[in-house]
């Protein structure tokens, strides 16, 4: 392992200043869950590694007209009992309780998970249907992109060098609309998606023709995706099982996976289909419309 300087800066001014260092590769560590992991087994070699955990505006959770917004030093565990994240995002509430164990989510959050932009990270298709925004932050200033505009690839985010994540907005849920995610993993626990889906229908409560559908796939592409063809067939329909199942068909046209040891290319297909039935029926659920 590659020897490197660690810096606690105790505000975004001391980290602008470290991330403008012209000679350094500068690391920001959150919860350090995957980061440690990482630079020991020489995947990563940065000179410094930066805990952010130390800044205020890093530790940000709160909910007000703009939304919920999530600081990318939250922890899991903070953010899946943050009461308005139980009542308003049950699929980001329940994608972040999926993260690691227990002991993991005290120190790994949100914004560790995303920056990672691997492309089974639980949380990425809960913030996708909720039409989150990331804000990047660096010495030139700060931007806001789409959460899919985030991920780039494999390991790779859209953030430059001298840019970290400074938190997520989530906008306020539509009303009469629900969420949730679920996932498929070969052990009980502390394991990997083989693929993971979330959906949020958005229904009429008086003609109960669905308004709105955004479905998200993970662990089935370089990326996370949405399945476009899968809300099409969703909006403007009153959704029954016939339509909840061809949803389901249509959801696998987003899917690009790949074989590896934790499945293949059909078995990942599959599960697309059957999480896809699985998140929208529960959606109907929660809103009483089952």
């Amino acid at each position: 392992m590659r020897l490197f300087e660690f810096a606690a800066p105790k505000s975004l001014e001391e980290a602008y200043k470290i991330l403008s260092r012209a000679d350094a590769d500068v690391r920001a560590l959150a919860g350090g869950t995957d980061l440690i992991d990482q630079v020991h087994q020489g995947r990563r070699k940065p000179s410094i590694v930066m805990d952010i955990k130390g800044i205020p505006e890093m530790k940000r959770l709160a909910f007000d007209r703009e939304g919920l917004h999530i600081g990318a030093g939250a922890s899991c565990t903070d953010i899946y009992n943050f009461p308005p994240v139980k009542k308003n995002y049950i699929s980001i509430a329940e994608s972040a309780a999926l993260v690691g164990s227990v002991q993991i989510q005290n120190r790994a959050g949100i914004g560790g998970n995303i920056c990672n932009a691997a492309p089974s990270a639980d949380t990425a298709p809960s913030l996708i249907v909720h039409n989150a925004r990331v804000v990047i932050a660096g010495p030139k200033g700060q931007r806001v992109l789409p959460i899919e505009q985030f991920f780039l690839g494999p390991g790779q985010n859209a953030m430059a060098k001298d840019e970290i994540l400074l938190g997520i907005v989530v906008p306020p849920p539509p009303a009469s609309s629900a969420s949730h995610y679920l996932r498929f993993i070969p052990r009980e626990e502390m394991d990997i998606a083989v693929a993971g889906v979330a959906s949020m229908v958005v229904i009429d409560p008086k003609s109960k023709v669905c308004k709105t559908a955004r479905i998200a796939l993970a662990s089935v592409a370089p990326t996370p995706v949405r399945a476009k063809d899968a809300e099409a067939v969703l909006e403007g329909h009153v959704i029954n099982e016939a339509l909840i199942r061809e949803a389901g068909e249509k959801a696998i046209n987003a899917a690009k996976p790949i074989t590896d040891v934790r499945g293949s290319i059909e078995y990942r297909k599959e599960l697309v289909k059957v999480l896809t039935r699985r998140t929208l029926t529960k959606c109907l659920e929660t809103l009483g419309n089952r």
